[in-house]
């Protein structure tokens, strides 16, 4: 990609959730070092996650009404057509404002207005959707372009092509290997143990806390460490392990990078951008999928799963037994785990950003070339 195949300003639209924002983000970086002064401006909402995350990356953001789209039908419905129209107009100032060249969709609350503003002002769309089973606003701008970027292969929407998840750099030029040392000194883990990272994300995942806090002597007495980072507000007091393997409990883990170089081994729930970033470095994985939705975080999981770099286990069956009969003798096995990490990084995919900021380009080409 070189920098004269770049628009010199793009409208990136996500927000609502880490979902969205990651990889809007993760474009956001790519395009500003393909092209540092390219104008990059992000649309949102004010109270999604993108109000507090674009501007502390230094992307200036345009919030717009939010239009969520009742799944039945009600008076919330009736009040849709109006709210999309005062949503679509000010996506089209944006696109005024900022003289965006190509506009880029992540999905959520913001998109469907900025693909329908995007057509009107006849500015080419680019698509990128995060989960295997894709949400209404991508369904619907899959329609309008031929720009559509999925994460996983099995994802089914017109024009579909695969670029796997954009990844902040930290993640996607992590080296595991050599990172190892110090990041298990960063959470005064030993380096002679196997070691396992539980994490149900910023929120926490309440069955894998119970589970593993109900097993913790149990799995230092069998020589198994463990980084565990309960989400806020969900923190335990750990008993004392003594001489055995380190029971580490954290909130939050801020970097990371750190976490997945001391691991051997992931107990998660299975998001787009878990599963991605896990594959991307190469970690082995136990998916527990969330039990509501539309089970997408189930298919997320299900190319890894297949090809043997994850366990895909139900949410009800995450017990405290299972830890004692499952993953103890898992973490254990230094050559299963060995073969699952080789099978992870084959499906794992570390230039999304990249690949997502070569679609931009296409899109801006498609333009340049009808005009």
């Amino acid at each position: 990609m070189t920098e004269l195949s770049l628009p010199s300003s793009v409208l990136l639209a996500g927000g609502g959730s880490a979902g969205h924002v990651s990889p809007l983000l993760a474009l956001a970086d790519r395009l500003r070092a393909l092209r540092p002064e390219m104008s990059i401006t992000a649309l949102g909402t004010e109270t999604g996650l993108e109000a507090r995350l674009v501007p502390a990356r230094g992307y200036p953001l345009v919030t717009i009404p939010k239009v969520p789209l009742p799944r039945k039908p009600g008076p919330d419905l009736l009040r849709v057509p109006g709210r999309l129209r005062s949503a679509v107009a000010a996506v089209e100032s944006a696109i005024d404002q900022t003289s965006a060249e190509v506009v880029v969709g992540f999905g959520g609350y913001v998109s469907t207005p900025a693909y329908l503003a995007a057509r009107r002002r006849g500015v080419p769309i680019v698509i990128h959707e995060q989960n295997a089973r894709p949400g209404l606003a991508n369904r619907l701008g899959a329609r309008l372009t031929p720009f559509v970027g999925t994460t996983f292969a099995s994802t089914k929407l017109p024009h579909a092509r695969r670029v796997g998840m954009p990844l902040r750099p930290e993640i996607s030029t992590l080296d595991r290997a050599a990172r190892r040392a110090e990041a298990l000194e960063h959470f005064g883990l030993a380096d002679a143990r196997p070691t396992v990272l539980v994490t149900g994300g910023s929120l926490g995942a309440k069955r894998l806390n119970d589970a593993f806090s109900a097993r913790v002597l149990e799995l230092s007495e069998a020589g198994i460490q463990v980084l565990h980072a309960t989400g806020a507000g969900k923190l335990f007091a750990a008993p004392d392990t003594g001489a055995g393997a380190r029971y580490v409990v954290t909130e939050y883990v801020d970097a990371m990078e750190l976490a997945y170089a001391a691991a051997d081994l992931v107990v998660a729930r299975s998001g787009a951008n878990t599963v991605c970033e896990l594959t991307a470095v190469g970690l082995p994985a136990v998916y527990v999928p969330l039990p509501i939705g539309n089970g997408e975080q189930e298919l997320n999981a299900a190319d890894t799963v297949a090809a043997g770099g994850g366990l895909l286990v139900k949410d009800a069956d995450l017990t405290p037994t299972w830890v004692t009969q499952q993953l103890i003798p898992l973490a254990r096995d230094e050559q299963r785990v060995a073969a699952m990490a080789a099978a992870a990084a084959r499906v794992g995919e570390r230039g999304g950003d990249q690949l997502l900021a070569d679609l931009v380009g296409a899109a801006y080409a498609s333009r340049t070339t009808r005009r």
